[in-house]
């Protein structure tokens, strides 16, 4: 499962987060996102009935997106997302007693992290991908201070607060991507809108990924 969840970030780096969805939402909203360029869609747990639009969403995608559950708090629940289908369990936080089961179940993982202690508890448990939680709280100087002491192999994803217009410093600073979630969905929002919203995140993903990759260029000395 976790080749797939590479390849569908390394398509792009957006995991779409539909807190508050109806399962009647499920299949529109998917496709809006899926035609915008998304490849990773979370439904958190704490939205109306999130297993039947989980099933909903991988009955309509198949292996073209990778469908998750997220604010996975227990082990219980993590079986009851692999009965529906899911393929991601993302946490608020690390509890190693969930990752080893998201794991063992063949699952992805991404739990929630604050400190150099939790995101280290979590690659100890098997995780690749980290969630920096909530993230607009501590900033993109602290994403710098943990890549100084996280391994270099180790992703992390920005979520919280971080809306298209910010990208840029938290790229810059070694952040591989990022949660969208109110700035992208909120309830009752229509499928349209959400599509030219996701379009514009896009959109702001590109440009902020050639301008980062673009100053790291220039602050390359050439080699002779």
């Amino acid at each position: 499962m976790s080749q797939l969840l590479d390849q569908a970030l390394g398509e792009l780096p957006l995991i779409a987060i539909l807190r508050g969805m109806e399962p009647v939402e499920a299949v529109d909203i998917g496709d809006s996102l899926f035609a915008a360029g998304f490849r990773v869609i979370e439904v958190p747990m704490n939205s109306p009935e999130p297993l039947s639009s989980i099933r909903m969403l991988r009955q309509r995608f198949g292996e073209s997106v990778v469908v998750g559950a997220g604010t996975v708090l227990s082990c219980e629940d993590v079986h009851r997302v692999a009965e529906a289908g899911g393929q991601l369990i993302v946490s608020p936080n690390v509890d190693t007693k969930v990752v080893r089961t998201t794991l063992d179940l063949g699952l992805a993982a991404m739990p929630g992290f604050l400190s150099p202690t939790e995101a280290i508890a979590a690659i100890r448990a098997g995780c690749v991908n980290l969630k920096l939680f909530p993230a607009s709280a501590y900033g993109p100087d602290y994403v710098k201070a943990l890549r100084a002491v996280l391994p270099e192999e180790i992703n992390l994803f920005g979520v919280g607060g971080i809306g298209k217009d910010e990208m840029l410093p938290w790229l810059n600073a070694g952040i591989n991507g990022f949660g969208i979630g109110s700035e992208l969905y909120m309830s009752g929002r229509s499928a349209k809108r959400v599509r030219r919203v996701a379009e514009m995140l896009v959109a702001q993903w590109s440009e902020a990924s050639k301008q980062c990759n673009k100053s790291h260029k220039s602050a390359t000395p050439n080699q002779a």
